[in-house]
């Protein structure tokens, strides 16, 4: 089994941390937030281990593994997961592409 390292792009990194800060601003702590951080690194270690876990999405050679509201988008490479979004599923899909393209 090939050991990939997980590489967030710097568009996924970005929506992460505004969903993050959005969630804390929100709810005026960060209760929510460390949950979906725990949820986040549990389906990175899924990722890790076992690339094709997630069903494939609709973009040519990206993976989706959706994690309630929210789903990461990745690219397999040999020794790479490319986490290329860290999508908030109530937005609209045409703008995923945008974001990730």
């Amino acid at each position: 089994m090939v050991k990939r390292k997980i590489v967030w792009t710097e568009t996924a990194a970005k929506q992460r941390r505004e969903i993050l800060r959005y969630w804390t601003e929100k709810n005026k702590s960060t209760t929510y937030v460390e949950k979906l951080i725990e949820i986040t690194a549990k389906h990175l270690k899924v990722i890790s281990k076992n690339p094709e876990a997630f069903k494939e999405s609709e973009i040519n050679e990206v993976r989706e593994s959706a994690m309630g509201y929210f789903s990461l988008y990745y690219k397999i490479t040999s020794d790479q997961i490319i986490v290329m979004a860290f999508w908030d599923n109530r937005q609209d899909p045409k703008k995923l592409l945008k974001a990730i393209f």
